[in-house]
């Protein structure tokens, strides 16, 4: 009884083990946010959700203003605090349903699930506003981003997707950034 017991002990540990290697395996590690890998899963099952119930799926790539000045100015660890300091400020303002992923750099993926086009434009700008209220810990830095909302299309890949948001991305970058744009 007690060898059982032990095992079954042993199996539960193995159990929390492995899902905490499959969590890291889809987490970016500075953030917490998503990787690519975590968010394409995430993707899929919305996205899958989205045609059955033929309800709208947002996404946006939002892209931090003056991000390589700040690097270049206040140092690196400077630049991990505002990307940290981003990650924790948009999760505060988001749904439960939300799904934020790092892209790239200091570029991240939203997902709002249920969400028509111009119900996104105005949950971003909102995010803007409790970014721009809200300084980095540590150094008063004011954080800025731009960003691209779209409404993926039926039969739209991710990628496709991902390229009209980052599309209308470049386009608020060039308008004077802290904008958000739709594509």
């Amino acid at each position: 009884m007690l060898e059982l017991l032990v095992a079954e002990t042993r199996i539960a540990d193995l159990e929390s083990a492995l899902r905490r290697a499959q969590a890291a395996a889809l987490t970016d590690t500075l953030t917490g946010a998503l990787n690519r890998r975590g968010f394409d899963q995430a993707h899929e099952r919305e996205a899958a959700r989205s045609r059955r119930n033929a309800r709208p799926l947002a996404l946006a790539l939002i892209d931090l203003d003056d991000f390589k000045r700040l690097n270049d100015t206040l140092g690196h660890q400077a630049g991990d605090q505002a990307l940290i300091h981003l990650v924790r400020t948009l999760r505060s303002a988001l749904r439960p349903s939300d799904v934020l992923g790092r892209f790239g750099g200091e570029e991240f993926v939203l997902m709002l699930p249920d969400t028509e086009l111009d119900e996104a434009v105005t949950a971003l700008t909102r995010f803007q506003r409790q970014l721009a209220d809200c300084r980095v810990t540590g150094n008063g830095v004011a954080l800025t981003f731009s960003a691209g909302v779209v409404v993926q299309a039926p039969g739209e890949s991710l990628a496709e997707s991902i390229e009209r948001a980052d599309t209308a991305t470049y386009a608020a970058k060039r308008a004077g950034k802290n904008r958000v744009f739709s594509g």
